[in-house]
């Protein structure tokens, strides 16, 4: 993986303002794009494309392939031709709309060779998993959104003759999931040229875990430790730990890798390939399940009772570099405690780890997440999405309630930055722009300076996620020129051309 001295900003595109809901790849997200330009950032990171899961989590996704077509643009949708001005005026939601374009595709195809080569060659480099999303996505529709293993069992199990009947009687509403995908794949690789074109490269993130309700497990369940009806037998999670006695009880379902090794790990090649189809580089979210997974019994309510069970991360790893030209551009997400042997697979594969100066504080000069400490080959973040801004971990450890090991944060991390805590996200920005580590990162929550109210994420709480988006208008002049002079003064400020 190439790696220039450089910065760069999280925001996932949900984020962005707009009218329709949440952001979408239109007009603000090209605005994005030359804001990271204009103030010298050189990274766009920004959360799984996917459909979104329970909660609008895009770590939980009915698939591992598909995009949440959710971020599709209706206005692109009309400069497309797929769409009139008056259309987005009539329905109140975005699956109305994107099924209007679909009728109007369907009018313009037949007669328009051009966009028929385009829409085939879009969808042509996805047709080891299009198939099989758009009829599930389809029955998911039939079924009124019910989780695939309550369908009639024929249908849950597969069974051909069903299939093909299901198949005929759903081929225009498969159709329809087909043409969906295919803007949103249009639309995005647009935006990233856009990106591309200025030489913004986007990190993308790939889970390490799929749903148990997803087109991937429904399909191909002979790859995941399940029962005769389709349950788990297994389910991913972490153990109890200082956060918690109970554990962390994830509940997806966990593959059953001999299977997986049996067939070349082809399935985890195809989704590496895709993915980078969509991104410049790939963060491997919650890398510790390379080298083992913490598997709890299917029928558990806690994640207590599991046990480490080693995973052939090495292997998988290898035939991916294989198959896919070797060196990939990956990011391992190497956060909590991790044993040596993590440790050596990510040195092995030279793969950048991550440092968040949140977590830098309250103990001695020997927390690896202290600047001081940094190797170049790290990822060096002020916080991630499931961190808060730096602005509200700022105050809840001034606040009158605060704890004393809060306390004693805040005072370790005043005394680290020298600084009064006036201007405590510039502090944080200014640290990991500094620091040795060959890219720095921040959410643009940190950049705008903004508290707790802009969070994006709590670990463990079920509802209040996901929803941030920033205002209109923020992004001025005067933010993008400061965020440029620390990024030149520290030594990240890239000519912005286009990528190679």
């Amino acid at each position: 993986m190439r790696r220039e001295r450089s910065s760069g900003i999280l925001l996932h595109p949900t984020s962005l303002p707009g009218p329709f809901g949440i952001g979408d790849f239109g007009a603000e997200a090209r605005r994005f794009v030359d804001f990271l330009a204009a103030s010298g950032q050189a990274l766009w990171q920004i959360m799984p494309l996917g459909p979104t899961g329970l909660g609008g989590s895009p770590y939980s996704s009915p698939s591992a392939f598909a995009g949440n077509v959710n971020l599709v643009s209706p206005e692109l949708l009309v400069s497309a031709g797929f769409l009139d001005r008056h259309d987005i005026d009539q329905f109140g939601d975005k699956r109305g709309i994107l099924e209007k374009a679909f009728h109007h595709f369907k009018g313009r195809v037949q007669g328009d060779p051009e966009l028929r080569r385009d829409y085939d060659e879009v969808l042509g480099h996805a047709s080891s998993w299009i198939e099989d999303y758009a009829f599930f996505a389809a029955l998911k529709d039939k079924h009124h959104g019910a989780s695939w293993w309550t369908w009639e069992r024929a249908l849950a199990r597969r069974e051909p003759a069903a299939l093909a009947s299901a198949r005929d009687a759903l081929r225009d509403v498969i159709e329809a999931h087909r043409f969906f995908q295919y803007v949103f794949v249009r639309q995005w690789l647009e935006l990233r040229r856009h990106a591309n074109e200025q030489r913004i490269r986007v990190i993308g993130d790939m889970p390490m875990f799929v749903a148990h309700d997803s087109a991937d497990v429904w399909s191909r369940p002979h790859l995941w430790k399940l029962d005769e009806e389709g349950r788990p037998i297994v389910v991913a999670g972490v153990p109890p730990d200082a956060f918690s006695d109970t554990g962390q009880l994830w509940g997806n379902p966990l593959y059953d890798w001999d299977r997986l090794r049996s067939e070349g790990f082809g399935w985890w090649i195809e989704r590496m390939r895709e993915t980078l189809r969509l991104v410049d580089i790939v963060r491997l979210d919650h890398f510790r399940g390379f080298s083992a997974c913490w598997e709890v019994p299917g029928t558990d309510t806690t994640a207590e009772h599991g046990e480490w069970v080693e995973t052939p991360g090495r292997d998988l790893l290898h035939a991916m570099e294989d198959a896919l030209g070797g060196d990939l551009p990956l990011i391992a997400e190497d956060l909590g405690l991790l044993t040596p042997e993590v440790h050596q697979l990510r040195d092995e594969f030279s793969l950048p780890g991550m440092r968040v100066l949140q977590f830098a504080f309250g103990g001695d000069a020997t927390n690896p997440h202290l600047p001081h400490l940094y190797a170049p080959n790290v990822v060096a973040y002020t916080g991630t999405h499931d961190n808060d801004t730096v602005v509200g971990w700022f105050k809840q450890r001034g606040a009158e309630g605060a704890s004393e090991v809060e306390r004693r944060e805040r005072d370790h991390c005043l005394r680290y930055l020298a600084t009064d805590g006036a201007e405590i996200n510039w502090d944080f920005i200014r640290a990991v722009q500094m620091s040795v580590a060959e890219i720095s990162m921040m959410p643009l929550q940190d950049v705008l300076g903004l508290d707790a109210s802009a969070r994006m994420n709590t670990p463990g709480r079920a509802e209040g996620n996901w929803g941030w988006r920033y205002a209109t208008g923020a992004l001025t002049d005067e933010l993008a020129a400061r965020l440029r002079k620390s990024t030149e003064l520290y030594g990240r400020l890239l000519e912005h051309s286009r990528v190679d």
